[in-house]
């Protein structure tokens, strides 16, 4: 009966003792690293011709990932968005752009694109290997794209205005990811073109 009892107490100790190490490891990597820097990357993929297909070094197996499993000859990178957040933060965005489909399927290249990013909470947990993991909680990404529907009426100039009409796009998820490592979140079909958004996101903890 002693015995029962000392080691239903030594492992009662030993729970106590690796619930401690845990929370301390949690606690240890918010103080070191309150800061995570997030990068959102939006991939256009295309069948058009296009004059610099060349995207930077971090998103190359990410594209061969896309090579392997989308039927698009080009990829482009339309923009490139760089944000600190605390760890444990929320993260908001909005932008005017330019076009994100190409010209066959927007009316002209000076009609804006408009876009919003927003993620609910931003923080660094450790997965069931006690890995660090950057997870984003409420990631959502919307975009306003425009699209020529009509050749137009006459302009006061006289020239041809052509009649385009905004349709919504975007995507909702809760994801997680190792630091560091760009992930594919979604693809989003952009109007007539035949054009579609990839959207990569990567992160990594930051101190500076």
């Amino acid at each position: 009966m002693k015995i029962k009892s000392f080691l239903i107490a030594m492992l009662l100790l030993l729970c106590v003792a690796a619930c401690r190490n845990v929370q301390a490891q949690a606690a240890q990597d918010t103080a070191d690293d309150p800061n995570l820097e997030t990068q959102l990357y939006l991939i256009v993929g295309t069948n058009q011709d296009v004059d610099d297909a060349k995207l930077p070094a971090t998103l190359d197996n990410v594209v061969k990932q896309l090579r392997a499993t989308l039927p698009f000859k080009n990829y482009r990178l339309a923009a490139t968005l760089i944000n600190r957040v605390k760890n444990q933060g929320r993260l908001s965005l909005s932008w005017i752009g330019g076009p994100l489909a190409s010209p066959s399927g927007a009316a002209t290249n000076v009609t804006p694109s408009f876009s919003q990013f927003n993620v609910r909470e931003v923080k660094l947990i450790r997965n069931t290997e006690n890995q660090p993991v950057v997870q984003m909680l409420g990631f959502n990404f919307g975009a306003r794209i425009p699209i020529q529907t009509a050749t137009g009426a006459v302009a006061a100039n006289g020239a041809l205005a052509p009649t385009v009409a905004y349709e919504n796009t975007g995507v909702s998820t809760d994801i997680s990811m190792r630091e560091s490592d760009p992930v594919i979140v979604g693809t989003l079909n952009i109007g007539p073109s035949g054009d579609a958004i990839i959207l990569v996101v990567a992160a990594k903890r930051t101190t500076k």
